[in-house]
């Protein structure tokens, strides 16, 4: 592992009102997909080059949650969102950011800024590259959704050995009727299904928080036990 900086951030909580959240941050050089996948396994998160988990001392309610391929049933409800969007078409690439990846990505978050009270300013190109684009390495990878020729979905996503780490999802407002998060995630699942994977990773589950507390619905589950160091044994349950 090339650690280019490891630092640690205390700020207001990004999930929960009137908390606070520390943030341990690492940012790695080429990180291989081997050093990915164990620090996804113990908690973390990846935006380009850093990886990150909140260690909050009096706080446990980010719960790392990752979904059990295998076992995942798909439901009468689910079929229905995937059957409606069967003209939507999707493909797998390399990241990569256009014009029209930030028209929809600003888009997108002005909508939930509206709907959910998101803090929002417009996307910068170079934040955007550093947080999506840098630092596939070869295992990340973006699924675009297109109604036609108009772009109306980014699903962010690393393809690790043994399943999908679902990273960041943003969507065109103006085709909410079709669910698209809720499609994007079952996408998923059915191609790890098909790809034999164990698991998806779904980041952070809060109970008490709006935009994180649907994650439960996707069973069965396992959340992680405790915050496990790099090279320390961990246990999901």
């Amino acid at each position: 592992m090339n650690l280019l900086k490891e630092f640690y951030l205390n700020d207001s909580c990004s999930y929960l009102k009137n908390k606070n959240q520390t943030t341990h941050y690492k940012v790695i050089e080429n990180c291989d997909e081997t050093q990915c996948l164990s620090l996804i396994q113990r908690g973390y998160r990846r935006f380009g080059k850093m990886y990150f988990r909140p260690i909050c001392k009096d706080c446990d309610e980010c719960k790392s949650i990752k979904i059990d391929v295998k076992n995942f049933e798909f439901s009468k409800s689910d079929r229905r969102v995937m059957r409606k969007a069967k003209d939507i078409k999707s493909y797998i690439q390399t990241p990569s950011m256009t014009k029209e990846h930030l028209r929809l990505f600003d888009k997108y978050h002005l909508y939930m800024k509206d709907k959910k009270g998101w803090e929002h300013s417009y996307v910068n190109p170079q934040n955007y590259y550093s947080s999506f684009v840098n630092g596939h390495n070869g295992y990340g990878y973006e699924i675009l959704y297109y109604d036609q020729e108009r772009l109306i979905g980014v699903d962010l996503i690393d393809i690790l050995e043994d399943g999908i780490s679902s990273i960041y999802f943003y969507y065109d407002p103006h085709y909410s009727s079709y669910s698209l998060g809720k499609l994007s995630l079952l996408y998923e699942i059915e191609f790890a299904k098909t790809q034999k994977m164990d698991w998806i990773y779904l980041g952070y589950y809060v109970e008490d928080c709006d935009s994180l507390s649907y994650k439960a619905l996707y069973k069965p589950y396992l959340t992680l036990k405790g915050r496990p160091e790099e090279g320390e044994d961990f246990s999901w349950i």
